[in-house]
């Protein structure tokens, strides 16, 4: 199973691939991207912030972050990067702790895909990541709305061309 097409050379500027995530026409609301570069002007990743409530803030953030990315690395108790992005967006400060984590089989597009729930200390915030077949690993952090499993339904990716400088 391929979330992410690699695009050749003749591709427009910014990441080398295509991002999972959800069509912007499919939701109401507002879509944000933001790149994660490294030094030497690779993208490190990709950050989505969907704002659904209205322009009162972000409801979720899907990160796409390859291997190698400095933000894939979390320390023992500390959630993802996705859900501290998604904390800054609403604008809160208060300390968030990752309380657990649980595998679940989830049927995508006729594959499975083994989604890990992380639980969060604060429980507005649903959480869940999973791994690609190319070693990019996609986490979706929700505010106030559990993730479930219609929501897999809606993730493809995303065109090159909203990637553009």
């Amino acid at each position: 199973m391929s979330f992410l097409r690699r695009r050749n050379a003749s591709s427009p500027a910014g990441p080398d691939f295509d991002v999972l995530a959800m069509d912007p026409g499919d939701w109401p609301g507002v879509l944000g991207a933001g790149l994660l570069p490294a030094p030497d002007g690779s993208c490190q990743g990709v950050v989505l912030r969907y704002d659904l409530f209205g322009g009162r803030g972000p409801a979720m953030v899907i990160g796409n972050l390859p291997e190698g990315s400095p933000a894939r690395e979390v320390a023992e108790g500390d959630v993802p990067f996705e859900v501290h992005q998604l904390l800054l967006a609403l604008e809160m400060d208060e300390e968030v702790t990752a309380t657990g984590v649980e595998e679940v089989p989830v049927m995508h597009e006729g594959s499975l895909l083994i989604v890990r729930r992380v639980s969060c200390s604060e429980g507005r915030i649903s959480c869940v990541q999973f791994d690609r077949s190319d070693g990019v690993l996609v986490t979706i952090a929700s505010w106030d709305r559990p993730i479930t499993d219609e929501l897999y339904q809606l993730l493809k990716p995303l065109p090159a061309e909203m990637f553009q400088r």
